[in-house]
């Protein structure tokens, strides 16, 4: 038998058995659709969240800012009218209010919570830019130059642009460390691996087909988030340069495939291989960006993102899909996912075993 037949007949079967199992089907495509259906439901129409800001009374320069630009005001900020000054400091302690806002004399004093030192800095910043303002304005001189506050996503972007590279980056993930790690486990237990290495087909071959058929299954993957994204009720837009998270898609399996034979090379068992595989994924997807922008993660979980694969793929796919920007923005991301498939695959090498013993 050629190699080719030998990596067409392996590959057939791995297919074969990932269609008849109903948990693999379940836990590789419908089980991450499932996220984003319910992340697209609940967050499809929001963009970034408003500051909230509670005044105290009355004060100027937030009347004369309504009164000159209250149409751009409200898109940055809500502000909401008290007299009890108690009760507003009280929703800023509890995080019901990111700030609250009175006028002492000529000076405006900005209560802030620390417990949300991105919001509250946020908040600030708004702020000191509004008195710098009128500062300039009480001069009765126009200023030289103007500050303009423009966001880098338009107002049309919506969740849904974020969730859908994210998402489908840890379903990538999933099923490629899953289904090497489970693969290899039990091939191993069942002595297929040992009747292969007995037949006439390279052990080049084992590995391609594992391999192509993961690959098959990703584009899979990456052509139902985007039918299903695309949906009117959910209304995801692709940037021009979206076809570049193909190759970035490619090197996130093969990374993810190295790192899930290096678990089913060490792992004696289906179970341990699988507390193991689950120990990695989850806490990944945290770390890598999956259910939360890591912008508003604490520096600590920041750095520590950067040791798992699964940020870059995300961050690579969120580049080209959603924000817009060019092909060769993916490239460094690239390279670092194939260099951890390097790694992976010549650990999985010195760890693999032909027999269970």
């Amino acid at each position: 038998m050629s190699t080719f037949a030998s990596f067409r007949s392996l590959a057939r079967a791995m297919f074969l058995g990932f269609r008849r199992d109903r948990g693999a089907l379940f836990f590789t495509i419908l089980f991450p659709l499932m996220f984003l259906v319910i992340f697209g439901g609940m967050f499809g129409d929001q963009s970034t969240s408003r500051a909230k800001v509670i005044e105290i009374g009355r004060v100027a320069v937030l009347d004369q800012a309504r009164a000159h630009g209250g149409a751009e005001l409200g898109r940055i900020m809500s502000i909401k009218a008290s007299t009890d000054r108690a009760d507003a400091l009280k929703k800023v302690e509890k995080g019901d209010a990111d700030a609250a806002v009175e006028q002492r004399g000529d000076g405006v004093v900005v209560h802030y919570s620390a417990a949300d030192p991105v919001k509250s800095g946020t908040v600030r910043g708004y702020l000191d830019s509004i008195v710098q303002a009128a500062n300039l304005a009480a001069t009765g001189k126009p200023p030289t130059y103007r500050l303009a506050a423009q966001q880098v996503e338009d107002d049309s972007t919506k969740a849904i642009q974020f969730f859908t590279p994210s998402l489908l980056g840890w379903a990538l993930a999933s099923a490629a460390v899953f289904g090497a790690s489970q693969t290899l486990v039990t091939w191993r237990t069942k002595g297929i691996l040992r009747r292969l290495r007995l037949s006439p087909a390279p052990i080049s071959a084992v590995f391609g087909a594992r391999v192509v058929v993961s690959i098959g299954i990703a584009l899979v993957q990456l052509a139902l988030f985007l039918a299903v994204a695309g949906l009117p009720v959910f209304g995801l837009r692709l940037e021009h340069s979206w076809w570049m998270s193909i190759p970035l898609m490619v090197s996130g399996v093969l990374a993810f495939l190295s790192i899930g034979m290096v678990i089913g090379a060490w792992a004696r068992t289906q179970e341990t291989a699988q507390s193991v595989t689950q120990l990695i994924v989850l806490p990944m997807a945290f770390l890598g960006g999956s259910f939360f922008p890591l912008d508003a993660a604490p520096g600590w979980m920041r750095v520590l993102s950067y040791v798992f694969p699964l940020r870059y793929l995300n961050e690579g796919m969120l580049n080209v899909m959603m924000r817009g920007l060019g092909p060769s923005s993916a490239l460094p991301q690239i390279a670092i996912l194939l260099g951890i498939a390097l790694v992976g695959a010549m650990a999985a090498t010195r760890l693999f075993r032909w027999d269970a013993a």
